[in-house]
């Protein structure tokens, strides 16, 4: 078991560290969309802010807390985070799934960084529900106005 927790914690530090070929945003959508699914509200809101922050795109984390399928994808980010969300929901991870990453620019190393991602914060997800974990005031405005700066209160 001990080659297991050296695993977790040596790829943990990718969420600070660039590695492979996830940018910020990419890890920052994975947990929006895993945290929507186990409907956590401080990781969805603490998530989305920092997603519109690296991303530079306002609305992208809010269509995906609505709904995924929906959300103005990529085809590349439709099929990270479908792999994300089978990684979510427990589903059977089969080569079908890693051949459609494959086509889509991503390697083995990739659909680990995205499927850790998701197992992550399914569980942080949980962690934050059992301990009634809220959204700071701030998170719902982060990046939402030009240079982040926050709304003016009416």
């Amino acid at each position: 078991m001990l080659w297991w927790t050296f695993l977790v914690a040596k790829r943990a530090k990718s969420f600070a560290v660039p590695v492979g070929r996830l940018s910020k945003a990419d890890k920052e959508l994975i947990i929006v969309a895993t945290s929507a699914v186990n409907r956590c509200p401080y990781c969805v809101v603490a998530h989305g802010a920092l997603h519109r922050i690296y991303s530079k795109q306002p609305a992208l984390a809010d269509q995906v807390i609505v709904n995924w399928k929906l959300a103005d994808l990529s085809d590349r980010d439709l099929a990270m985070l479908e792999f994300a969300l089978a990684v979510c929901r427990a589903d059977n991870i089969t080569e079908e799934h890693f051949q459609k990453l494959e086509r889509h620019g991503f390697d083995r190393e990739d659909a680990w960084d995205i499927g850790m991602i998701s197992a992550f914060f399914a569980m942080s997800n949980r962690i934050a529900h059992y301990i009634n974990l809220r959204p700071n005031k701030e998170f719902y405005t982060m990046g939402r106005t030009p240079g982040g700066e926050k709304e003016e209160e009416a």
